[in-house]
């Protein structure tokens, strides 16, 4: 067992556990690489409001979706598409660091 000092700096130094973001992605489509470019990107943005990002493969097919939490926030099955990275980060946004600016990604 760690001395006391050590756990204590440790507390100061971990990320919160929440929010958490998860891709589900269709392992059988081979979506895996755009599931974790997505991920480094929202891990890169968003480094302080970021818990984590858990990239979750999935075999039934032609799943890709995106959770803030509970929360579903994209799915390729209901809109018919993959995200843009730059409407991605504003719904991750919206839900996590409202008035956060996204600098050139909020311009049109």
């Amino acid at each position: 067992m760690p001395p006391p000092d050590t756990d204590a700096r440790l507390s100061e130094t971990t990320m919160p556990a929440s929010p958490a973001i998860e891709i589900t992605y269709c392992r059988l489509c081979g979506w895996g690489l755009r599931a974790g470019w997505m991920a480094q990107e929202l891990l890169t943005t968003f480094a302080e409001e970021v818990g984590s990002v858990i990239l979750t493969p999935d075999a039934a097919g032609g799943v890709f979706e995106v959770r803030v939490g509970d929360e579903l926030i994209w799915s390729r099955k209901e809109r018919g598409r993959f995200p843009d990275i730059k409407e991605l980060k504003q719904l991750v946004r919206d839900r996590i660091a409202p008035d956060r600016l996204l600098g050139h990604t909020d311009t049109p």
